[in-house]
């Protein structure tokens, strides 16, 4: 199921079809999509990047905060963390991303794959590409600190 681009949150980078590999709840799952973006709340002049679950009733999308499954959490770590290396790699070149192939990366998981791409549905993907760059670089310090920490904990448990 293709990520919606008109609502307030503004993805930039997705993965869709994320019912498919969602942990226990896979087949059978609302969250649709994963997604890193602009963040909803945004004022003039202030841009936050944010990542987001999309959830789809059946019957229209749902923009209500939710608990996470852990596996759900550990999934947007993977999806931000990928989206924070793909970027550094395309630093402030005029080329943001590869037109003719948006996939970032495809991570095997659960039997699936889990896609991560440029949200090419997004009318305004170029400027939000360099707005969430911008949001990105500005939260660079905060970011890398906890990337770190998360890091020495994941190799003090042997990974």
């Amino acid at each position: 199921m293709k990520i919606p681009t008109e609502l307030k949150h503004k993805p930039v980078v997705v993965s869709e079809d994320y019912d498919q590999i969602d942990g226990g709840y896979s087949g059978n799952s609302d969250a649709k999509g994963l997604s890193v973006g602009l963040a909803q709340w945004n004022d003039r002049g202030k841009v936050d990047a944010s990542a987001k679950v999309w959830r789809h009733t059946g019957g229209k999308w749902s923009n209500t905060s939710e608990e996470l499954p852990l596996h759900r959490a550990l999934d947007l770590a993977i999806l931000i963390c990928r989206t924070e290396q793909y970027f550094r790699g395309t630093g402030q070149s005029e080329k943001l991303y590869d037109e003719s192939d948006p996939l970032i990366d495809s991570i095997a998981l659960q039997g699936g794959v889990m896609d991560i791409s440029v949200c090419v549905g997004n009318e305004m993907i170029c400027e939000d590409i360099r707005l969430l760059q911008g949001a990105l670089a500005r939260s660079e310090e905060l970011l890398d600190e906890r990337l770190r920490r998360l890091s020495d904990i994941l190799k003090a448990m042997g990974y």
